[in-house]
């Protein structure tokens, strides 16, 4: 009998294992861009932890491994700004990236009264675009960042539905 992943809040202690498994999932994105210096390579653990106090951070885990994170903050006007959704390489393909983005959705209407949320990823990541496309999240517009990379910006309303039972 296998063990299910559950996802819940992570816990100051889940720092060291977000960072290293944000460093294995982004390596692919560094190589498809060219550039082994983008900032999920680079954040250190001291801006990690900071960054986890100012924000909600989930973690899906299987047993005691996070196999998967997601953070998002809510700005003054609503806008719930969701980032770093990331997926152990050997998990991936299973629904638990959307079930990761599904849930940090949830905590952001309830917690934060998010009224809006917007994401956003490299023009190059189509696995990433299908994705936010497919649940519910259409471009809004694309920044060129360098020769290498443009990145979209890609927003979904909150359904009414949850902002009535949140």
């Amino acid at each position: 009998m296998g063990m299910s992943v559950t996802i819940d809040r992570a816990a100051e202690q889940d720092a060291e294992q977000i960072l290293k498994l944000q460093y294995l999932c982004y390596q692919s994105e560094a190589e498809l861009y060219g550039d082994y210096a983008i900032d999920p390579l680079t954040q250190s653990l001291e801006a990690l932890r900071a960054e986890m106090a100012g924000t909600t951070v989930l973690v899906a885990r299987l047993g005691t491994e996070v196999v998967g994170s997601v953070r998002g903050s809510v700005d003054a006007d609503g806008t719930a700004c969701i980032g770093r959704l990331f997926v152990h390489p050997r998990m991936q393909r299973h629904g638990l990236g959307g079930r990761l983005l599904a849930g940090i959705e949830a905590r952001l209407a309830a917690e934060r009264a998010a009224a809006r949320y917007r994401l956003f990823t490299g023009h190059r990541s189509v696995g990433n675009l299908r994705l936010y496309r497919r649940l519910g999240y259409a471009p809004v517009s694309t920044e060129e960042v360098s020769r290498h990379l443009s990145l979209v910006t890609m927003e979904k309303e909150i359904s009414r539905d949850l902002a009535a039972s949140a």
